[in-house]
């Protein structure tokens, strides 16, 4: 339910909305546009990858209000989502934009931690990091296989099934 899709157009075509957003929060990050006249490095000023969590405009909004509010300070995607996109897994550091159900550019996120564990083997704390439902690991598996099936379909969602579990904190705006 709440693994990352992503909005960036496969042709590397700059959205002028996440570049925007992009130059506001390196300024937060302590890279300013002196920087572009030193010499910085490429990653400093192509944004980073942007996506939004679930499969609809409504979840990508309602999951972006609770990491906006603090709550959701964790997000899992199946393994096979992330091979099907193919993209590569998280890593600690990362940073990446989180848009809204429209596109809009709304938080920047650096990944704390990147675990992949079976679907059976999320554990509770995980689950209340996810900040969804009633934050508990019931809720979270009921949740996510509900969302997996849909995603996936049922002949590929099984409780063996490898999860990507990340967690991130908000670096842009602040709270």
């Amino acid at each position: 339910m709440t693994g990352p899709s992503t909005d960036q157009a496969a042709d590397g075509v700059d959205d002028t909305r996440i570049q925007a957003f992009w130059e506001a929060a390196r300024g937060h990050l302590g890279q300013g546009k002196l920087d572009s006249v030193l010499g910085e490095l490429v990653r400093d000023v192509v944004p980073p990858p942007s996506w939004s969590f679930g499969d609809s405009p409504a979840l990508a909004d309602q999951l972006l209000a609770l990491v906006l509010e603090g709550r959701k300070t964790g997000t899992s995607t199946a393994l096979a989502e992330i091979e099907d996109e193919g993209v590569a897994l998280p890593r600690r550091g990362e940073l990446s934009i989180v848009t809204d159900g429209t596109g809009e550019p709304r938080a920047l996120l650096r990944t704390t931690e990147v675990v992949v564990v079976p679907f059976d083997q999320v554990d509770e704390a995980f689950a209340a990091a996810e900040g969804e439902d009633d934050l508990s690991l019931a809720s979270w598996r009921a949740e996510h296989e509900r969302y997996w099936r849909r995603v996936l379909g049922d002949d590929r969602f099984t409780t063996a099934m490898p999860v990507v579990t990340e967690r991130f904190e908000v670096v842009y705006p602040r709270r």
